[in-house]
C-alpha cells in the first residue's frame, strides 16, 4: 500500500500531525504498538486532568484523545494497531515501512511522534514488588473511581505525583506522599494546593524519606516503610502504592534507523522537524532540539511545522498559498 505520509505514534502529537497533514492535503497512515489510539494520555493517565491545553481549562487525557481523534476524522487515516515500525528501507526519494506484523507502506514522508519511544515504568527497587503490581499497586491511574475510600501511598516528587495527591485527595480514605526531598519538582501552584491540602491535613507528607519495603501478602498491600538517611523509619497504612518515578525511554528499533540521537532522542532542525534523513521528521517527547520544551502544545506546533514541511517535500513544482483555517475550512477528503 502507498500514502504520502506514515505516522509512528497515536498519541496527541500524532494525532495532531494526521490533522495537520490532512490540511495540506497529505493522507496519512499511522502505526502505534498499543491496540488503542492515544499514547500516554490514554495509557497511563486517562482521568488526569490536563491545564495547558489552550482554551481547555483543564481536560483529562481521555477526552483530549477523543477530541483529537474526531479532529482528525475528516482526513479518513489508516490506523494500524497492535504493531511496531521495525524497519524503514529508502526507494528513491520514498521511504518502505515494514511492521512486526508484516504490514508494508511504501510513504513519501514519515512523522516520528512516538513519544517516550518504548517505555515503561521506572519501578522501585524493592522486594517482590511484582506481587503485588496489578493488585495493589500500579504505575498509572487509568480508573480513579477504583482509589475511592482507600489509604493512598503515593511515591515520587515531580507533576504527576503531586497532581494524582492532589486530585486523589477528594475520594480517597487518607493519601501519604512519600519523597526523598522536601522539595518538590511539580509545577508551583500545583505545589501551594499540595501544601495547602498538607496543612488542612488532607494529605500527609513523609519527607525526605523513601520507600524501604512492602507490607502485606497475596499481593495485597498493608502498609509500607520508609526511612531516611539517618536511619530512622516510619510504617505506614497502605492499600495502594502509586509509585510515580516517571518512564524508561527506550527508542527501540528506531535507534536502528540511521537517525542522528542525543541522550535517546532524535535530533531534528527545529525549523522544519526533519531528522539526518530527508523526508523523515521528529515531534513530540522524542524530538530534540535548543530549547525544546516537553509540552504537548510544543508537540501541536512542532505537527504543523512537519506537515508544511512535508508538503513542500512531496510537492516540490506546486505552489502552496498559505490560508489559515478561518479561511480554508476543513478540505473535503
Amino acid at each position: 500500500m502507498k500514502t504520502d505520509v506514515v505516522v509512528v505514534g497515536a498519541g496527541p502529537t500524532g494525532l495532531f500531525s494526521v490533522f495537520q497533514c490532512g490540511m495540506v492535503g497529505l493522507k496519512t497512515h499511522v502505526i502505534d504498538s498499543l491496540d488503542f489510539i492515544g499514547g500516554q494520555c490514554a495509557a497511563l493517565y486517562p482521568e488526569k486532568p490536563i491545564y495547558d491545553i489552550p482554551a481547555y481549562s483543564a481536560i483529562s487525557g481521555i477526552n483530549l484523545i477523543h477530541q483529537l481523534e474526531n479532529q482528525a476524522k475528516p482526513f479518513n487515516p489508516v490506523y494500524h494497531l497492535n504493531q511496531q515500525v521495525i524497519d524503514i528501507t529508502p526507494i528513491a526519494r520514498d521511504w518502505l515501512v515494514t511492521t512486526s506484523n508484516g504490514t508494508e507502506i511504501q510513504t513519501k514522508g514519515i512523522i516520528i511522534a512516538a513519544g517516550a519511544g518504548a517505555f515503561g515504568p521506572n519501578r522501585p527497587p524493592l522486594e517482590k514488588i511484582e506481587d503485588y503490581e496489578g493488585i495493589s499497586v500500579f504505575y498509572s491511574v487509568p480508573e480513579q473511581s477504583k482509589f475511592k475510600n482507600k489509604h493512598i501511598v503515593i511515591a515520587g516528587g515531580g507533576d504527576s505525583a503531586v497532581d494524582w495527591a492532589i486530585s486523589l485527595s477528594e475520594i480517597a480514605t487518607s493519601v501519604t506522599m512519600v519523597h526523598r526531598r522536601s522539595k518538590f519538582r511539580a509545577a508551583q501552584d500545583s505545589v501551594n494546593k499540595l501544601n495547602a491540602l498538607a496543612s488542612q491535613n488532607k494529605i500527609k507528607l513523609v519527607t525526605p524519606y523513601q520507600l524501604a519495603a512492602l507490607n502485606g501478602s497475596n499481593g495485597q498491600l498493608t502498609s509500607i516503610t520508609a526511612t531516611d538517611l539517618s536511619g530512622n523509619s516510619q510504617t505506614v497504612q497502605a492499600d495502594i502504592l502509586l509509585p510515580f518515578f516517571g518512564l524508561q525511554m527506550d527508542l527501540g528499533p528506531i535507534a536502528g534507523w540511521g537517525l542522528s540521537t542525543e541522550n535517546k532522542h532524535l535530533k531534528v532542525s527545529p525549523s522544519s522537524m526533519e531528522t539526518n534523513l530527508a523526508g523523515i521528521h521528529a515531534i513530540g517527547d522524542i524530538a530534540t532540539y535548543p530549547g525544546k520544551l516537553k509540552l504537548i502544545l510544543c508537540g501541536f506546533s512542532e505537527a504543523a511545522i512537519s506537515a508544511h514541511a512535508l508538503r513542500t517535500r512531496i510537492f516540490p513544482d506546486t505552489t502552496f498559498h498559505f490560508e489559515y483555517s478561518t479561511t480554508q475550512g476543513v478540505p473535503n477528503s
